[in-house]
């Protein structure tokens, strides 16, 4: 296009003042070259240019945290995706203000915002929104045991919701009906903290989002939904309102490839699915993966028990509640394989096949003793394990942020009972905000380590059952070989109801 301009310009010069041909093409190159150098770069030059997608967003449970393994979340590994989809980093700015959020990228301190931010005409003014990618609804919690309110009118108490938020102007629209309609506004606040206030009745009623409570609806069982709000929100990107659109037309291909693929609806499943596998027919398959899969993987792990100083039964605990015994297993955030090892962490290990069951076993086992030998030595058992497993899921940088939280709390950080009554606060601001490795959901590993110790009595009793029943078959010879092993004293078998 610029090229057809300047032959455009210099065709209608007068002949005697055009250039001979080897001249013409020079000057034509040369007018091309300076005219393209003096042209301002889009948006989307600049940030390929710079090879930095800088992004503010908010530390928390439905955009990004601390995992086990770096950086994840809903946001995050969207964000991830889109960076990767321009070639670029990414870098991510925290900020903890709604209203704060807004107005940096009104003044373009950022190249976009992605924090859960629903579209809304407030801050359309201010910002330009991407197409929607998620869907939320807004949801009016009560406490379960007190009346439940059929719709607004019916509130009879304290509501509180967070400043800045879109729940703030949903309800200033319905004030316009309900001139009776009062609330608090509170900063600096999760919708995790507001479940727990309903949950503690410490407040009336609180608004949160579907997906929030997805995450947290578990945790707290005395925060139920009374009713939603209204229609659904939609979540969006914001990018700086001006004319040079190329950055968010860009996301706007990305989100709309994402979404034509199936990896939005993916990435929910997620992370806001929170089904729980043992409750919910978690037995039955539990049961039928001891028969028809462990038995592939036993010798192995117990040969790199072994090894490394460990139960078998614990291995195989971690394995089943990694990967349920599956070894080509993969998750969202790219681990893979029996014992769910990152490329990172396999790499470190000297793992060069993370699909190969005894890879995966050894480097699994590997990284679980160097978490273990982390744990002081002072603590004793069950504890230490208890802690190391804590670690294998959530990091041990989020451990370490935990224990320090319970000792401030006045607990102690050396017994698994006081600590695992304080992981969860990781998931809380006004707890993870002054910790060093920030959100977490802190509910996972306490989770995570209880369930391997049922998984392992109970394959201990299975192992020791079979044990017994080879022994009746051999006219009952051996049968002290069929005892149930030391590992598992520290802790009473369970039967398989438990689960």
């Amino acid at each position: 296009m610029l090229l057809d301009a300047v032959r455009r310009y210099l065709s209608a010069l007068p002949a005697r003042f055009r250039p001979r041909r080897l001249v013409f093409s020079t000057l034509l190159i040369a007018m091309a070259v300076s005219l393209a150098a003096s042209r301002t770069p889009t948006a989307l030059e600049q940030v390929i240019e710079s090879g930095t997608l800088k992004v503010l967003s908010r530390n928390g449970p439905t955009t990004y945290y601390e995992g086990p393994h770096g950086k994840t979340g809903f946001e995050y590994t969207l964000l991830r995706g889109f960076a990767d989809y321009l070639g670029v980093e990414l870098e991510l700015i925290d900020e903890a203000s709604l209203a704060t959020i807004i107005q940096r990228i009104d003044d373009e301190q950022a190249h976009l915002a992605a924090a859960g931010l629903s579209i809304t005409a407030q801050r359309a003014r201010k910002v330009a929104f991407t197409q929607p990618y998620l869907e939320v609804t807004q949801q009016l919690i009560y406490r379960r045991g007190q009346d439940k309110p059929a719709d607004i009118t019916e509130l009879n108490g304290d509501l509180l919701v967070i400043a800045d938020s879109s729940h703030v102007e949903r309800l200033q629209e319905l004030q316009r009906d309900y001139p009776a309609l009062s609330w608090r506004e509170q900063d600096s606040l999760e919708m995790i903290d507001l479940l727990e206030m309903v949950h503690r009745g410490e407040i009336d009623y609180a608004i949160v989002d579907s997906n929030a409570y997805a995450i947290n609806a578990q945790t707290f069982p005395r925060a139920q939904v009374a009713f939603e709000l209204g229609d659904t929100d939609q979540l969006g990107w914001a990018f700086p309102k001006r004319a040079d659109r190329s950055l968010l037309d860009k996301a706007q291909a990305f989100l709309q490839e994402a979404e034509e693929n199936g990896a939005l609806e993916q990435l929910a499943h997620e992370f806001f699915d929170t089904s729980d596998r043992v409750s919910t027919g978690g037995a039955l398959l539990f049961t039928q993966r001891l028969e028809d899969r462990l038995p592939q993987w036993q010798e192995t792990m117990q040969k790199v028990a072994e090894e490394t100083d460990l139960s078998w039964q614990l291995l195989a605990a971690m394995s089943y509640q990694e990967s349920h015994w599956n070894p080509r297993a993969r998750s969202h955030t790219g681990v893979r394989g029996l014992m769910m090892l990152t490329r990172t962490t396999a790499r470190e290990l000297g793992i060069k096949n993370r699909l190969d069951p005894e890879q995966s076993i050894r480097g699994g086992a590997r990284y679980f003793k160097s978490l273990y030998n982390r744990i002081p030595d002072r603590i004793a058992e069950p504890d230490r394990t208890l802690l190391a497993l804590a670690a294998y899921n959530v990091g041990m940088g989020h451990l370490e942020d935990a224990r320090r939280l319970t000792e401030h709390l006045g607990d102690n950080p050396d017994l698994w009972e006081d600590v695992q009554q304080h992981l969860p606060k990781l998931a809380k601001r006004k707890y993870y905000s002054g910790l060093k490795y920030g959100y977490a959901r802190g509910w996972e590993p306490v989770q995570y380590a209880n369930n391997i110790f049922k998984y392992r009595d109970i394959i201990a009793w299975h192992a020791q059952q079979e044990q017994r029943r080879l022994a009746m078959a051999n006219g009952g010879e051996n049968l002290e070989a069929a005892e149930l092993p030391d590992e598992t004293e520290d802790s009473p078998l369970m039967p398989m109801s438990i689960l």
